[in-house]
Order: C-alpha cells, then sequence, then structure tokens
C-alpha cells in the first residue's frame, strides 16, 4: 500500500507541471488569435496586444517543460543513459 501511494505521489509530480505547461501553451496561442483575429474586425480602430497573458503563459510553459525536462536528464544521467555529450567532463591528472 505504501509503494502504491508514494507512486501516485510522483505522478501529481509530474502530471502537474505538466498540466501548467499546458495552460501556458494555451495561454499564449489565444493571446496571438485574439490579436490576429481583432485585426480583421473592421469595427475595432485600434488593436493591443495582451502581454500580460502572453507573459504569464510563457513563464508557466517554461517553468512545466523546463521542471519535465531536467526531471528526465537527471533520471537519465543517474541511469547512465546519456551520450557522451552530456556526461560530466571528469578531469584527468596528467
Amino acid at each position: 500500500m505504501k509503494l502504491m501511494i508514494s507512486r501516485f505521489i510522483a505522478i501529481i509530480i509530474l502530471v502537474i507541471p505538466g498540466i501548467a505547461a499546458m495552460i501556458g501553451f494555451l495561454k499564449m496561442k489565444d493571446a496571438l488569435f485574439l490579436y490576429m483575429s481583432r485585426h480583421g474586425d473592421d469595427s475595432l480602430t485600434q488593436v493591443h496586444f495582451d502581454w500580460l497573458d502572453f507573459g504569464l503563459g510563457i513563464v508557466l510553459f517554461a517553468a512545466g517543460i523546463g521542471f519535465l525536462g531536467g526531471w528526465i536528464y537527471f533520471r537519465d544521467r543517474k541511469r547512465n543513459y546519456l551520450g557522451p555529450r552530456f556526461k560530466k567532463k571528469t578531469e584527468n591528472p596528467s
């Protein structure tokens, strides 16, 4: 039972950044879509870009993807799955 609860907590820890990245992507997409669609509306005289939503989207997207990418990188480094390009450099005393 304890193993099942710990695995469930681990999945939740990975799902929350994924959802944050998804929400961030959708906020960026919506801000761009509204800006583009308002250009086609002749009744509007001035069109403003929603920088707050777009900036929040970038922050959420970067945080979510950064967390997931870092988690995968450190897991692969621990299991020695990395290519030679990403392995730690060892000092070679001559």
